[in-house]
C-alpha cells in the first residue's frame, strides 16, 4: 500500500469512527508532524485554513489534540496509543449507549403463528459469523454443525462451542473432508465428529461457482446456511436463516442436512 493510500484508508477509518472529514485530515497530518501551525496543517492536509481551526477545536475537545497558545498558536497530536485509547472509549461508550437505548425501546411482540414461516438472508463473513455464535450461545438442547469451508473455524466459534459443552447440549459436528473433520476432533476432543458424505457442497464436482461454507441447525428448528464464491474473499460470504419447526424451507433443508449426519433423525419423519 502507498503512502497515499494509507493516508486516505486513515482518514476514511476515522470518519468511521466519529470524525468529519476536515478533522480526519487534520488529525492525520499532526501525525506527519511534530507540531505545526494551521498554515502547515493546510499545506499538508488540503483543508481550507478558515476550516482548520474549526476542526483542531474538535480533535483538542476530543483529547486527540494538544495547543499550545504561542503566536502563531502551535499543535500537535496527541501519541497515537492515546488517541487509540479515546477513540476506543468514545467507539465503546457510544455502542453502551446505544445497546441501554435499543433495550428501553417498546417492541410490538407479534403473535408466535407469524413466525413460522420466518426466513432471513445474512450477507458479509463477519455478519454471519456473528448470527452463528448467537444461535449457538440460545440453543437449548442440540447443536449440529457442517463445516465446509474451512476459514469458518475460528477461535470465536471453538470458544462458543465449548460453551455449549459445558451446558450439556448435544454437539454433532461435521467436516467436509477429512482434516476439517480432523481439527474439528482436535479443538473439540469431546464432541462426536464425522466426515460427511455431502460431497456436491463444495460444488467443485460440477463446476459450479457457488460452494457452501457452513451448515448449521440448532433444536431441529432453526437452520443457518452460509455459501460463498471460492475464488471470491471470505466477506462475499451469504447465508439464509430460517426458524420454525414446520417452516417449509427447514423442513426441505432440515432433510437434506439430515441425511448428511446419521446420527441425527428428522423429528418430522
Amino acid at each position: 500500500m502507498t503512502q497515499d493510500e494509507t493516508t486516505t484508508e486513515a482518514i476514511s477509518l476515522l470518519q468511521d469512527l466519529g470524525l468529519q472529514e476536515y478533522e480526519a485530515r487534520c488529525f492525520v497530518a499532526l501525525n506527519k508532524l511534530p507540531m505545526g501551525t494551521a498554515k502547515e496543517i493546510h499545506e499538508i492536509s488540503d483543508v481550507p485554513r478558515t476550516r482548520v481551526y474549526d476542526a483542531i477545536r474538535v480533535l483538542e475537545s476530543q483529547g486527540l489534540v494538544e495547543v499550545q497558545h504561542s503566536s502563531p498558536q502551535l499543535y500537535r497530536a496527541v501519541s497515537i496509543s492515546e488517541a487509540t485509547q479515546n477513540l476506543r472509549q468514545k467507539y465503546a461508550s457510544r455502542i453502551d449507549t446505544l445497546e441501554t437505548y435499543l433495550e428501553n425501546t417498546d417492541v410490538q411482540n407479534p403473535d408466535e403463528d407469524d413466525h413460522v414461516q420466518e426466513i432471513w438472508s445474512l450477507t458479509g463473513h463477519d455478519a454471519i459469523e456473528s448470527r452463528t455464535l448467537e444461535l449457538i450461545e440460545n440453543a437449548e438442547s442440540e447443536i449440529a454443525l457442517l463445516v465446509v469451508d474451512d476459514e469458518i473455524m475460528s477461535d470465536a466459534l471453538f470458544e462458543g462451542l465449548e460453551g455449549a459443552i459445558d451446558r450439556d447440549l448435544s454437539l454433532l459436528l461435521g467436516g467436509q473432508t477429512e482434516s476439517t473433520a480432523e481439527t474439528l476432533e482436535a479443538e473439540l476432543p469431546s464432541t462426536r465428529v464425522f466426515e460427511t458424505g455431502l460431497h456436491w457442497l463444495t460444488g467443485i464436482e460440477d463446476d459450479s461457482e457457488v460452494a457452501i461454507s457452513r451448515i448449521l441447525l440448532v433444536d431441529r428448528e432453526t437452520l443457518l446456511i452460509g455459501s460463498y464464491y471460492p475464488d471470491g474473499d471470505e466477506s462475499g460470504e451469504q447465508a439464509i436463516f430460517a426458524k420454525g419447526l414446520q417452516n417449509g424451507v427447514v423442513v426441505l433443508l432440515r432433510r437434506l442436512v439430515t441425511a448428511g449426519l446419521p446420527q441425527i433423525k428428522d423429528p418430522a419423519d
